[in-house]
């Protein structure tokens, strides 16, 4: 018994004819006789009886038909998986922490359109062909694609009286209690923008990320100047805008220039930028 034997079985039970299976299956009638009939003393079992019109199926066939049909897809889906594998354009990307849910997926799904026959892999941090990331991040050695440009707002706990006012100053927020994040970049931003190098800003606490910045926030240990992208579908946390310049971050692909000579890399980057310009356009 094999897989020719099987597709020649399937096609008979489901038309309930040989003319039309052999059609089907692009043979001849006498072929297709033979093969079942083969198939039929493999089994020691009669799957079809021969009618004035076309065939009538046995239990025996009824019992035999989802098995075969179980087994003849098993065998096509090997057959993609190691053709896929042959084809295929292989694509690492890197993810920096920090970034809004919403930008990852946009990026994967851009992926996904742009490259045939993606195999992509996804790891965390400074790693990969090309990685999305703030620009700030980027290495002396790498180009950047900008996707994403936002600017920063005061993320608030929902319940903090100053959640209820629609934008706020910065002179407002002296007596405010401040999680910053003195090993980002944004830090040092945050402070010119109080003044005087932050003198007078009340500390409450420190983050090692702006992730993290956003979870002291949830518990209230005070507030703190995050990317929007950050709260989307935070239900205990709002942003508010601030009056007046604010700190920005620009988002996007950072890469070597070398990396373009992968294919799959080219063509990430040449629809990132078609649809970006098409944006702006």
């Amino acid at each position: 018994m094999d897989i020719r034997q099987l597709k020649a079985f399937i096609a008979v039970f489901e038309e309930r004819s040989i003319t039309a299976a052999a059609q089907r299956l692009c043979i001849t009638q006498p072929t297709l006789s033979v093969t079942i009939r083969q198939l039929e003393q493999d089994l020691a079992t009669t799957l079809f009886e021969r009618l004035a019109r076309g065939v009538a199926v046995t239990e025996d066939a009824r019992l035999f038909y989802p098995q075969a049909r179980q087994l003849v897809d098993q065998a096509d889906g090997l057959l993609r998986l190691f053709r896929q594998r042959h084809h295929c354009q292989p694509l690492q990307l890197g993810i920096e922490a920090d970034l809004g849910a919403v930008q990852v997926a946009t990026l994967l799904r851009a992926a996904r359109a742009a490259i045939p026959g993606l195999l992509l892999s996804v790891v965390d941090g400074c790693a990969g062909d090309a990685r999305l990331a703030a620009e700030e991040l980027r290495c002396e050695d790498e180009l950047f694609l900008p996707l994403w440009e936002e600017t920063f707002v005061l993320a608030l706990p929902r319940e903090h009286p100053l959640a209820q006012r629609s934008e706020l100053a910065m002179a407002e927020l002296s007596q405010q209690d401040w999680i910053t994040c003195p090993q980002h970049a944004s830090h040092q931003r945050l402070l010119a923008m109080h003044g005087e190098g932050g003198a007078g800003l009340m500390l409450a606490a420190h983050a090692g990320s702006l992730r993290l910045a956003l979870r002291m926030v949830e518990a209230g240990y005070g507030v703190a100047l995050l990317p929007p992208s950050l709260l989307e579908g935070n239900a205990s946390v709002v942003g508010r805008p601030l009056n007046g310049p604010g700190l920005t971050r620009r988002l996007g692909l950072c890469y070597a220039a070398q990396a373009l000579e992968k294919p799959a890399l080219r063509a990430l980057h040449d629809y990132l930028q078609s649809a970006r310009q098409t944006a702006v356009a």
